[in-house]
């Protein structure tokens, strides 16, 4: 429990200490122009009130990353605390502001644009076909676990009508401008999933349960089967960092009303879906504690996250906490979800340059899109969810990488993103080599001393870059 306690309060305390010294970082100011204003259009450029934003962000971001991630993670061990609580504010949060704050001192523009302009036009060639197609794996894993959880709790509606409902509302969804739906419906939803998480902190806090005490003897449990590195910082992506958000982030960076918001929206965002993370890795460790453990019961249960959520909601919160519980874990992948194919079709309109103010050009993208993700459906969903995290973590690291040149270019501290990104790129690079996925070496020792040989030609190319740059004196858009 104190361990729990501890990690809880340094994300807490974060948020007012790092993230107000990443504010020096990019050197705010709440008088520059942002793009709500300078880009006005009544679709997807709309000032919202910053509270708005702010559940908007974190419904975007959220999924069921932060719940099945720390679900599965939980098998790892108390480890995981430490992997949420110090990825998600020095890697996830800070990855989540300054890619925010440089979304909207660059109009907005999608974030493969934004790597074009920081990395060069081959990186953004391939970070458009990438994003695109990660953002409709995303769509797809937030159309199956949504309707997984809901034909589990409503055994009449089968999920095949549960899918077909779910993918009816993101078209819809996806069309309509930014303030019709998203704007009124998914603060209320975000409201419901801060209240789920508080109802499974009270039963954590004041309930008859035990969450394992971090020792060193079980620090990282299960090490045959679930090796720490790379495969928990895999597992464990939306919790502590994601690709995805970057995503996500130009929907509410089109949306702020100046760049102090910035902290709130998407730093404080990223801090809230980590205090997420860890109640439920902690919920899940405590729940199942006496069973044998999280491991343990998810094999008797086809490994199903989505069982673990009804089974723990039902038993801990009661009928009412229960819907509530429920509700919360279907909103966060279903405001993903939309939002994903929304993103979709801002990076092809970016890329093409088609205006969205006109319905039936916003029409011509979406139909070939939910097409693309209609057919993904059909798909193992163990199969789409393996690569859709390696690919989540895939985009992280070379967003982390656009952030340290363009902390370069401005001459800011770029040791706050430098290390992140070399760690990262460790882990993505490894990953390929252990993963039977790709070229399934296992956990032998050639496996992590190829992904560190990547990790250092990579990190090379990056040093020689980002030297350059300075001897150039590039300065970035805004200056």
């Amino acid at each position: 429990m104190l361990t729990f306690i501890i990690c809880l309060a340094l994300l807490v305390v974060a948020y007012f200490t790092y993230g107000r010294y990443l504010e020096r970082v990019c050197k705010i100011d709440s008088k520059a122009a942002v793009p709500s204003a300078t880009l006005y259009d009544g679709v997807d450029y709309v000032p919202m009130p910053r509270w708005r934003t702010f559940l908007i962000q974190l419904l975007n971001i959220a999924g069921t990353g932060p719940i099945f991630g720390a679900i599965l993670g939980a098998c790892y061990g108390p480890v995981a605390f430490l992997w949420i609580t110090f990825g998600g504010i020095f890697m996830g949060a800070m990855h989540d502001y300054l890619s925010g704050v440089i979304l909207v001192r660059n109009n907005g523009l999608s974030i493969t644009e934004i790597v074009a302009r920081y990395l060069g036009k081959g990186a953004g060639a391939f970070m458009r076909v990438f994003s695109v197609i990660l953002l409709l794996l995303v769509g797809v894993v937030f159309v199956v676990s949504p309707a997984d959880i809901l034909s589990t709790k409503f055994e009449l509606i089968s999920k095949n009508w549960w899918l077909a409902i779910i993918i009816g509302y993101y078209f819809i969804a996806t069309l309509l401008p930014v303030d019709k739906l998203i704007g009124k419906v998914y603060p209320l939803f975000g409201i419901a999933l801060v209240t789920m998480a508080l109802g499974l902190l009270g039963v954590l806090l004041f309930g008859d349960y035990t969450i394992p005490a971090m020792t060193l003897e079980n620090l990282h449990i299960n090490k045959e089967s679930l090796p720490l590195m790379p495969t928990l910082f895999i597992t464990i992506a939306c919790g502590a960092i994601s690709g995805f958000h970057a995503t996500q982030s130009p929907l509410m960076a089109r949306c702020v009303n100046n760049e102090r918001e910035c902290r709130f929206v998407f730093y404080g965002a990223m801090i809230s879906e980590s205090v997420i993370a860890l109640i439920w890795a902690a919920i899940s460790m405590a729940f199942f504690y006496e069973d044998g453990g999280v491991a343990t019961v998810l094999a008797q249960h086809g490994n199903s996250a989505a069982w673990a959520v009804n089974t723990i909601a039902d038993t801990t919160l009661g009928i009412v906490g229960s819907i509530l519980a429920i509700l919360g874990v279907v909103a966060a992948p279903i405001t993903s979800g939309d939002t994903a194919f929304r993103s979709a079709r801002l990076i092809i309109a970016d890329v093409f340059h088609i205006e969205q103010r006109t319905k039936w050009k916003r029409l011509v993208i979406c139909i070939p899109l939910f097409a693309a993700g209609i057919a993904l459906t059909f798909i193992n969903f163990d199969v789409v969810w393996r690569y859709f995290a390696w690919t989540n973590q895939a985009l992280a690291t070379v967003v982390l990488w656009c952030i340290v040149v363009y902390l370069n270019l401005n001459k800011s501290n770029i040791w706050v993103a430098l290390p992140p990104a070399v760690f990262m790129t460790y882990i993505c690079s490894s990953f390929v080599f252990v993963s039977n996925q790709f070229i399934g070496m296992g956990t032998k020792p050639m496996a992590y001393i190829w992904g560190g040989v990547v990790t250092i030609a990579l990190t090379a190319v990056m040093c020689y870059k980002l030297r350059a740059d300075r001897k150039q004196g590039l300065l970035t858009p805004e200056n």
